[in-house]
Order: C-alpha cells, then sequence, then structure tokens
C-alpha cells in the first residue's frame, strides 16, 4: 500500500506541473511551453515575457495557493464531521466569508483585498464554529445536522447578501466582480497578502492527521488513545477559517471544490487522513488550475470564470456521492 501511495504521489504531482505548464501557455494568446521555459529563467523584452510574467504568472500562483486551501480545508471538514459532503460551500462557511464581505464593502466602504481578508476571516470562523456548535451538540449529534445546520445557515446568509445588494447598488456593483470566484483581474499583491495565512493554515492542517485517524474511531476511542476530542475540533476549526478565510477573500467563492478533492485524494490513499491531507493539498491546485484553463478556452475569445467551471464539473460529483449507500460517516 505504502508502495501505491507514493506511486500515486508521483503521478499526483506529474499532473500539478502539467497544469501549471498549462496555466502559464493557454489562453487568448497561447505561448509554446519552450518559450514560456525561456521567459521564467530569462525574461526579455518580448509579448511572451509580458504574457507570462505579467499576467498569468501571477495568476497561477493565485491558483496554486487557492486550490491547495479549499483542498485542504474539505479534506479536513469531512475528517472532523466523517461526512463526505461536508465542505467549505455546503456547510455555509464560504458563504459567511461573502456575507462579512458585502458588509465590509457596503456599510464601510472596504474596497480591497487587503481589507478583505479580516471581514472574510471573521465571517468564516462565526459560521463554522456556529456549523460545529449547532449541529455537534446535543444528544443525536450526526454529521447529517451538521449539514443541515450548514444549509440553514446558508440560506439566512443568503438572504441577507442579497438584501444588501438590491438595496445597495454600488455594492452589487463591487461585489458581483468578487462573487463569481475568479483567479482574473486580482490585484497584483494579493498572493503575498494572504500567503502568510494560508501557511499557517496548511501548517495546522497538515499537523492534525494523526489526530484525525483516532477521531474518526469516535469520541471516546479517541480519548482512550490520548487525543482530545475537543482540543483537535478546536484547531480544526482555525485551521479551517484560516484556510477558506484567505482563498474566499482573494478569489471570491468557489464551489465544491472542497467536495470533489478530498474524494480523490481518498481514492488515490484510501482513508488514512494523513495521507488525505497531503494528496488534497496537490489535488486541489491541479483540479483548479485546470479548470481555469478549461474556462479560457471553453467560450474563447471571451473568458468562462472558474467558479462557474468548478459548479459545472462538481455538481456530478456530488450526485455521485448522493447516491453512495454509504454515505452517513467516512
Amino acid at each position: 500500500m505504502r508502495r501505491q501511495r507514493l506511486s500515486a504521489l508521483g503521478v499526483t504531482i506529474a499532473v500539478l506541473l502539467l497544469a501549471v505548464t498549462l496555466s502559464l501557455a493557454v489562453g487568448s494568446r497561447t505561448v509554446p511551453p519552450a518559450d514560456v521555459w525561456r521567459v521564467l529563467w530569462s525574461p526579455d523584452d518580448t509579448v511572451a515575457t509580458d504574457i507570462v510574467l505579467g499576467l498569468r504568472l501571477p495568476r497561477t500562483l493565485l491558483g496554486i495557493e487557492v486550490g491547495a486551501a479549499l483542498g485542504l480545508a474539505g479534506a479536513l471538514m469531512q475528517a472532523l464531521t466523517r461526512n463526505p459532503l461536508a465542505e467549505p460551500g455546503l456547510l455555509g462557511v464560504n458563504l459567511g466569508a461573502s456575507t462579512a464581505v458585502v458588509v465590509a464593502i457596503g456599510f464601510l466602504g472596504v474596497s480591497t483585498t487587503g481589507g478583505y481578508v479580516w471581514f472574510a476571516f471573521a465571517g468564516a470562523a462565526v459560521t463554522a464554529a456556529a456549523v460545529f456548535a449547532v449541529g455537534g451538540s446535543g444528544r443525536n449529534a450526526t454529521p447529517e445536522r451538521q449539514v443541515l445546520a450548514g444549509v440553514s445557515l446558508t440560506a439566512v446568509m443568503g438572504a441577507f447578501v442579497w438584501a444588501v445588494l438590491v438595496t445597495q447598488p454600488e455594492t452589487f456593483d463591487r461585489y458581483r466582480f468578487w462573487d463569481v470566484g475568479s483567479l482574473a483581474d486580482r490585484d497584483s499583491g494579493t498572493v503575498t497578502q494572504i500567503t502568510p495565512f494560508l501557511l499557517a493554515g496548511v501548517v495546522l492542517a497538515l499537523s492534525l492527521g494523526r489526530r484525525l485517524n483516532m477521531l474518526g474511531l469516535g469520541d471516546e476511542a479517541a480519548v482512550a488513545l490520548g487525543a482530545h476530542p475537543g482540543r483537535t475540533r478546536l484547531l480544526g476549526i482555525v485551521a479551517i477559517t484560516l484556510l477558506c478565510g484567505a482563498a474566499t477573500a482573494a478569489v471570491g467563492p468557489i464551489w465544491f471544490l472542497g467536495l470533489a478533492v478530498p474524494y480523490v485524494a481518498r481514492l488515490l490513499t484510501g482513508p488514512d487522513n494523513r495521507w488525505v491531507l497531503t494528496y488534497s493539498l496537490l489535488v486541489g491546485p491541479s483540479v483548479l488550475l485546470l479548470a481555469d484553463v478549461v474556462g479560457r478556452v471553453a467560450v474563447a475569445p471571451s473568458e468562462l470564470q472558474v467558479g462557474v467551471v468548478t459548479a459545472f464539473a462538481g455538481a456530478p460529483v456530488f450526485l455521485i456521492l448522493c447516491r453512495r449507500r454509504r454515505l452517513g460517516t467516512l
């Protein structure tokens, strides 16, 4: 099994490198891979340099960070809830971040990514805590209750967001460009602004792999093995908040990525969360970058935003998971 996992890891890294290459080369004007490589190591005054270094490299780096963050957050959330349908979007964490951003735009006049980050963090944190508190409390706590809690909170926050947008046209004009979920047309400093938060979230999430395996056996078994379920869930919520808050603030909501990526990772590695988290960190960027490339060529010379592509691609995965017999827990 270990040899199989290592082999799959090599394939996963190769797919990621392919996705990065396509992201740098493909667009309204295709740049041959040889020219991409030359420009990366020896920039010059050609148009290829302007395209690759000025436009596509920042977009690709942002896609790597956001894909890794959302894939890892989805795997972490599914492990904490023992629910294969758990995902930042389905449990309302993304919309919680979006709601906070709407408040920042509509009532506080915030208009930069650096400003959005803090509000997105707050919205993601409050929503994640509420979902885990409502869905994980009481004698009848089940993974299904957490999904229902997420759906309920999503309905309330969605109603609030649209109430603000309908009554404030200027807020709608700013919000709609952010809400579509796109790697394009983001501030040049976006990658730098979110990197510290994402690094902290990644390190924290990966450190929880062994404890999540214990938690999967049940709280009583986890305690007997020396784990602390409450502390593990708290640290998990902090990691999810860091990952989802920063990613959503940077590019807007990206749906279904956190659902599909852990599913692919478990197919490659099995149920061991230490491997699932690691693979999700690599599969997420590959999926997001490939979706972004598809969006560039699907309706050329126009462009389909990556959030739309992931929604179309993720919906069938969601339906497949819903039809599985053993859906209740991981």
